[in-house]
């Protein structure tokens, strides 16, 4: 039986977190609000996990399961080095809706899918989602919905799609941003704009200004 707790309580917050984490550290799935839609998540390091995620969802290993991380420094465990286009790009836009694509470091023992060598990573702007990333690491996060359905705006709303599948679900109320990330690929060398979302490429060139963005003027 799923465990669901209201987080909007202060009290039944540090039970929450306590006990989700806990349930990713024994590879089960839990559901957590971000600031662009709920998240689906697991122990980005357990394949098992990342495998059930993937057919809880009904998708396959050809859609890699992006990272959650709690922290800027946390990428550096994650890849080999991290340019200075991509640590200003950190700097400008995390905690937020900005995902980047990187090389990750070949020493890495994780399978997020068919991702061939490359992983997308974002760090949410979410306090529950925060704390929870501080005690389990790295997640590796999709959202919160079978495939082919709206993504989950609630926990309640992820609750009625993937029910018993899921071990835990944080409800911490509607999601403020319901915007998808902004997606960019920095593993080639002129970063490129893969998914338009809530960072405008206007900002995105403030920061990167040869970032290339197709349709949306180079």
């Amino acid at each position: 039986m799923a465990l669901f707790f209201e987080c909007g309580d202060p009290d039944v917050r540090v039970d929450a977190i306590e006990t989700a984490a806990h349930s990713v550290s024994t590879g089960e799935l839990v559901v957590l609000p971000t600031d662009t839609v709920y998240g689906l998540g697991a122990d980005a390091f357990d394949a098992g996990a990342v495998r059930d995620l993937l057919q809880a969802k009904g998708r396959g290993r050809d859609f890699p399961v992006p990272v959650l991380v709690g922290s800027w420094w946390t990428i550096d465990g994650l890849v080999t080095a991290v340019d200075g286009r991509t640590r200003a790009l950190i700097e400008a836009f995390w905690p937020g809706g900005l995902t980047i694509v990187v090389r990750h470091a070949p020493s890495l023992t994780w399978d997020l899918g068919d991702a061939r060598g490359t992983v997308a990573i974002r760090m949410p702007l979410h306090p529950v989602a925060i704390e929870l990333l501080e005690k389990t690491g790295p997640m590796a996060v999709s959202s919160a919905n079978r495939h082919g359905s709206p993504p989950a705006q609630t926990a309640a709303e992820a609750r009625a799609q993937l029910g018993d599948d899921v071990a835990v679900y944080l409800e911490d109320g509607q999601v403020s941003g319901g915007v998808a990330s902004t997606i960019v690929d920095v593993t080639e060398d002129v970063p490129q704009v893969l998914r338009a979302g809530a960072i405008s490429v206007d900002e995105l060139r403030e920061i990167v200004p040869d970032i290339s963005a197709p349709g949306a003027g180079g």
